[in-house]
């Protein structure tokens, strides 16, 4: 049983799963908080407005890769764990420019394990016995999948997009610093997450924004690539249960048991747009909807065999994609302003990741 019922440090907290994962960490338990978040461009502050004035959740600006930072966070707060949700996420962008994909995602993680590892060795008894890491990890590590079957954690890794490719070296990493160095580090792996709060680039996201704002809706290729959606808040749950008793040293795959294609999950969302909206010029919102050229290597099909998590902890996902959508569209169409606010900064909503050569994975 680990620690973490007291402070913890969450990376990345000021993003989509990250944000979610320590409002439901505050809500359920009342643990304090230590949120690190470097505010790139798919990290919102006001995202935590909610818990501005919340006194057991305090936020630091700053970069995982910045050890003597972390360290010193570690050596104040002297959290029972560390969850570590900072990364780059989007494809498309890591087919522009993967640099900056390995230099969060493998070099800062690097530095952000060394940070930890040097704290865990000072802690001693129970301190030390339940201290955990948490590393967030994505289906897309293990590549594309035919028609039949499911990953597995012993699915080899066969990335096929520079995101994939560093947040596979990412988890080699974690996995390495505990057999080298027995950091006690536990690995979710999750499909595609979706929900309130989720960064414009990404397909549901941008879907509702297109179609409320008359835009095309891309499809990439045919739109028959296949994702298992995850409903975010699932996705908490499950971080917490993993939290709470998962084995030291493993993997757990974590999936939303909803194939759909991409298509499919855009019809859906246009379908509630034009029940939720119906006054909306666009509508009905699939006529917008128009098929672009794919991305590059594009991986087919991801879906996650949960049978792990399920009997060894108990969980599994409470949202059907049909629920889990009308929850995100209400959300969207009750926060027009934070979703302006956030295609102010970097994103306007243009096509990304057109660049020539292999690349794979995402949606």
């Amino acid at each position: 049983m680990c620690s973490f019922d007291k402070t913890n440090l969450v990376t990345g907290g000021a993003g989509f799963i990250g944000s979610a994962f320590v409002f439901g960490l505050l809500e359920a338990s009342g643990f304090e908080v230590v949120n690190l978040d470097a505010l790139t461009y798919a990290g919102n502050v006001e995202t935590l407005a909610p818990i501005f004035d919340n006194p057991k959740h305090t936020f630091v600006k700053g970069n995982i890769g910045d050890r003597t930072l972390v360290s010193c966070i570690l050596a104040k707060h002297r959290p029972g764990a560390v969850i570590n949700f900072a990364a780059e996420t989007h494809v498309d962008r890591s087919i522009d420019d993967p640099g900056p994909f390995i230099q969060t995602n493998v070099v800062a993680t690097q530095e952000l394990l060394a940070a930890v590892l040097d704290y865990w060795r000072t802690l001693r008894g129970p301190a030390s016995d339940g201290f955990r890491f948490l590393h967030l990890s994505t289906d897309e590590v293990y590549g594309s999948l035919g028609e039949m079957g499911y990953f597995t954690e012993e699915t080899p890794y066969a990335p096929n997009s520079p995101y994939a490719a560093s947040k596979a070296a990412s988890s080699h990493l974690v996995r390495a610093y505990h057999s080298t160095y027995g950091l006690p580090v536990i690995t979710v792996t999750c499909s595609n997450n979706y929900g309130p709060r989720q960064f414009p680039e990404k397909l549901i996201p941008l879907t509702i924004h297109n179609a409320l704002s008359g835009k095309p809706i891309p499809v990439y290729g045919d739109g028959e690539h296949v994702r298992d959606w995850l409903y975010v808040d699932d996705h908490c749950r499950a971080l917490l249960e993993v939290l709470k008793a998962g084995r030291v040293g493993e993997t757990y795959n974590v999936g939303g048991h909803n194939e759909k294609t991409n298509l499919e999950v855009i019809h859906a969302v246009c379908g509630l747009l034009d029940r939720m909206v119906p006054e909306s010029p666009s509508a009905p919102h699939a006529s917008l909807i128009t098929f672009v050229e794919d991305r590059p290597g594009h991986d087919r099909r991801y879906a996650m065999d949960t049978g792990k998590i399920r009997h060894e902890l108990g969980w599994t996902p409470q949202e059907t994609l049909e629920s889990g959508l009308v929850k995100t569209v209400r959300w969207h169409l009750r926060n027009q302003s934070w979703y302006q606010c956030m295609l102010s900064g970097a994103y306007r909503g243009e096509r990304l990741g057109l660049a020539e050569g292999q690349g794979g994975g995402g949606w």
